[in-house]
């Protein structure tokens, strides 16, 4: 909300006019670590995170500098390291004192905030409560549910962002020695749209750009993301090429903070004289959804002003050497730029013809442009188009494989891109599969897998009856919530290995059990000594990491000795047990786990534990940066984007764009409280934000309640779906676009709702209508789904 917007008296709508950072970002700090009742641990902690022989940040995925300061984190790092170090915990005792139909009804801030979980538990549905059990009954209960099952295709292994490349390369090996590749991650879900649209037209789904190369990047685009709150620490080298004049373009719908100004906490002059530096030269607020067009619209006038130059004998701005020389379908690409007319690109994007040759023009004169993108691209039905306009935007100057140039996904998780790196798919290369088999004596399924949105769909459907969660909180992440709670209580078993409660553990249908693991702040001891595990950044570095702290119970276990434990119980059959796997040796020592990763993966993880221990670990290599193109074409390619219709849901002016957002007091679906300062928001979530028009075209007015129906087109089959007791937020908009919190907007994304090429749910372009609280009547239906979420929250209904 800008400054001079009136507050028009909504309880928890104040006024905030400090700049991103500063003195703002330091209190709340300093409040995050009294929260946790640990504030000496917690700011110990704080000078090794991010620290070479310190721990990686449980938070982002923003990667460290080479020469890093004495405090490299940030707001929401320390927030996430408060919330892991916490002294408060979750014990036997607590859940004597609670049934599991009690703790539903909590908040989702509540139930994380209660504290680390302490002791293996298991659902007894008699007394519904979660009881202690040992970890020798737990993993043989688990293995014995697992065994029962008459496929292993009927269950599912779900991976969190946080997992370690340790973890993870074990985990992946235990469930295919079982005999399935479904791994539905959290990639699925936010830029699963790169995995798939980056392989085809630079042949590796991931970026190219270094963290050197921001130091370098003479023009900066960041579409779609808030680095202010979800990679503050992006902050420092946005400040940093806005101080050296470097244009920085914003295209995104909100107006964020961060994005316009930022006090640097780190500078003092900054901070003593309250000054801030400016971020974003030019800031569009781009239509919900219409960020391919915008992109068609630079190209299209970048196009334009290269004919100008060579009809005026003066030097091309395309660089056509690299065209002919590395890509491939320039002309198709070029006639289609040409033959699209400027009113659909207007119409499409919500920016002017004006406003996009003016980008054009600033991004002519660029030699070492970077493009920064995050969900806000990737989460709609043209996710995977989206991803391919901007390389494409790339392409046309050369722009990948350039120092200082290239493209830059900023992935949320902190390892999430690792990962996928060391094989959780579930459409695991023929390569890989061979490898594997080899190096462990086995032969590996081959059919491909389930993805999250397969799952959920398969759970539903009675395809899916058990799963296995290596961390995150994936019934409450999941589009759908009405559908995606019912499926999960359908399961015969649910496993989550976590550090603190969360409310998918309490979706419990059969068996159900609560296994509680070491945090990476927390020292991981083994039979070898203490370990370390690796990670890996958005920007292909991989380093190690080393927790410090004493784990918050002695009953802890790491995440590689739960997921040995559970193999161990589970893996009866003869080609499983024939197979070379010492799991003991590989948990007594990590070091074991990374030789075999090297094995199986020679060309990226080379002389690994040697290059692990260099301060700031090392660089997978990336094809696309060194300008080899591993696609069908052999060349990087060129994909024309000609979706530009108007979406039939949106001809009613009264059906709006609604993307779902995270608050800044937020990682993912934890909530860490009920503040969004940038946002002028405190002490709730239950709003939604709309333009003054929309506000009033609605019949509605600031403060007043409202129902966010979803808008679903007749005889798709997709239930109407509502978000009940919003209250409304004038925010400066685009018309026909409106926001609502992550996650409890989720109940309004149908499951089928998706990007088609990557299955990425479109949680931010979701057809809406906003309508005056109880204007329509629910038929009585119970109201399931995103209720209790985040404390004064909304509740969602079918309808």
């Amino acid at each position: 909300m800008s400054d001079s917007d009136s507050r028009d008296d909504i309880e928890g709508v104040e006024p905030y006019h400090e700049p991103a950072g500063g003195w703002g970002a330091l209190r709340a700090t300093a409040k995050a670590l009294a929260g946790s009742r640990n504030a000496l641990a917690g700011a110990e902690l704080l000078l090794k995170q991010n620290q070479p022989g310190g721990f990686d940040c449980p938070g982002c995925a923003w990667p460290d500098p080479k020469h890093t300061s004495s405090f490299e984190f940030c707001e929401n790092g320390a927030k996430a390291v408060s919330w892991e170090a916490t002294s408060k915990r979750v014990t036997p005792e607590f859940f004597a004192r609670h049934t599991v139909s009690e703790l539903w009804q909590k908040s989702d801030h509540w139930l994380e905030d209660q504290g680390r979980l302490t002791q293996p538990m298991a659902y007894d549905r008699a007394s519904d409560r979660f009881v202690a059990v040992s970890w020798d009954e737990a993993f043989t209960r688990i293995g014995q549910a697992l065994n029962r099952l008459p496929s292993p295709d009927l269950a599912d292994f779900y991976t969190s962002g946080r997992a370690s490349n340790e973890a993870a390369f074990l985990y992946q090996l235990f469930v295919r020695l079982y005999g399935t590749n479904n791994f539905p991650d959290c990639s699925n879900m936010c830029h699963e749209a790169s995995s798939v649209g980056l392989p085809r037209v630079i042949g590796i789904g991931k970026g190219t750009v270094t963290i050197e190369d921001f130091d370098k990047a003479d023009m900066i685009f960041c579409i779609g993301h808030n680095p202010g709150t979800n990679h503050p620490r992006m902050m420092t080298p946005l400040r940093d090429a806005s101080r050296r004049g470097a244009p920085i373009i914003v295209i995104n719908p909100f107006r964020e903070r961060a994005l316009e100004r930022f006090e640097a906490p780190q500078a003092p002059v900054e901070m003593l004289t309250r000054s801030y530096t400016p971020i974003g030269t030019q800031y569009h607020q781009v239509k919900i959804g219409g960020d391919a067009a915008a992109l068609k619209g630079i190209m299209k006038a970048l196009l334009a002003l290269d004919d100008a130059a060579v009809q005026a004998g003066q030097p091309r701005l395309l660089d056509t050497a690299f065209i002919e020389t590395h890509t491939h379908g320039f002309e198709a690409f070029a006639a289609d730029l040409r033959a699209t007319d400027w009113v659909a690109i207007a119409v499409a994007s919500g920016l002017s013809r004006e406003a996009l040759e003016g980008i054009a023009v600033v991004y002519a004169k660029a030699e070492r442009p970077i493009v920064c993108y995050g969900m806000g691209l990737t989460q709609h039905r043209t996710g995977t188009s989206n991803v391919e306009q901007v390389v494409a935007l790339l392409l046309m100057r050369g722009a990948i494989g350039r120092e200082g140039a290239g493209i830059c996904p900023l992935r949320g998780h902190s390892n999430v891109q690792g990962d996928r790196t060391v094989g959780i798919t579930e459409k695991p290369s023929k390569a890989f599969l061979d490898k594997l088999g080899q190096v462990f004596g086995f032969e590996p399924p081959r059919q491909p897998g389930r993805s999250v949105i397969d799952t959920i769909a398969a759970m539903r459907d009675g395809q899916c009856k058990a799963l296995i969660s290596l961390g995150g909180n994936l019934a409450v992440a999941a589009p759908d919530s009405a559908v995606s709670f019912d499926a999960f209580r359908r399961l015969e078993l649910n496993v989550s290995i976590a550090t603190k409660l969360n409310r998918t553990h309490l979706l419990t249908g059969g068996e159900a059990f609560i296994l509680p693991c070491l945090g990476r702040t927390e020292v991981d001891k083994q039979a070898g000594g203490q370990q370390s595990v690796t990670v890996e950044d958005s920007m292909s570095m991989v380093h190690a990491s080393r927790g410090f702290i004493k784990p918050a119970s002695e009953q802890l276990r790491s995440e590689p000795a739960i997921i040995a434990g559970i193999a161990k119980a589970t893996l009866k059959s003869p080609a499983a047990l024939a197979a070379t796997v010492d799991w003991d040796a590989l948990i007594a020592n990590y070091d074991l786990i990374r030789d075999k990763m090297e094995v199986v993966m020679p060309d990226l993880f080379r002389a690994y534990n040697e290059r692990i221990r260099e301060p700031g670990g090392f660089r997978l290599y990336n094809s696309a940066s060194e300008r080899v193109w591993k696609t069908s074409t052999g060349k990087a390619n060129f994909v024309p984007f000609s979706d530009l219709e108007e979406d039939e849901h949106f001809a009613d002016p009264l059906v709006l764009r609604l993307t779902t957002m995270r608050s800044h007091d937020q990682y993912n679906t934890t909530i860490y409280g009920l503040d969004d300062r940038y946002r002028s928001l405190f002490g709730r979530r239950d709003v939604v934000f709309m333009n003054a028009q929309d506000i009033a075209r609605a019949g509605l007015v600031p403060g007043a309640r409202a129902d966010i129906w979803a808008f679903h087109q007749p005889g798709q089959g997709v239930r109407p779906r509502v978000l009940r007791g919003m209250t409304v937020v004038n925010y400066p908009l685009p018309e026909g676009c409106c926001g609502a919190y992550y996650p409890e907007a989720n109940g309004l994304v149908a499951l089928e709702h998706c990007d088609p090429d990557s299955l990425t749910p479109s949680y931010k372009s979701v057809p809406v209508r906003i309508l005056p609280a109880d204007a329509v009547d629910d038929g009585g239906d119970t109201r399931v789904g995103t209720e209790g979420l985040s404390g004064r929250a909304p509740v969602a209904a079918s309808a």
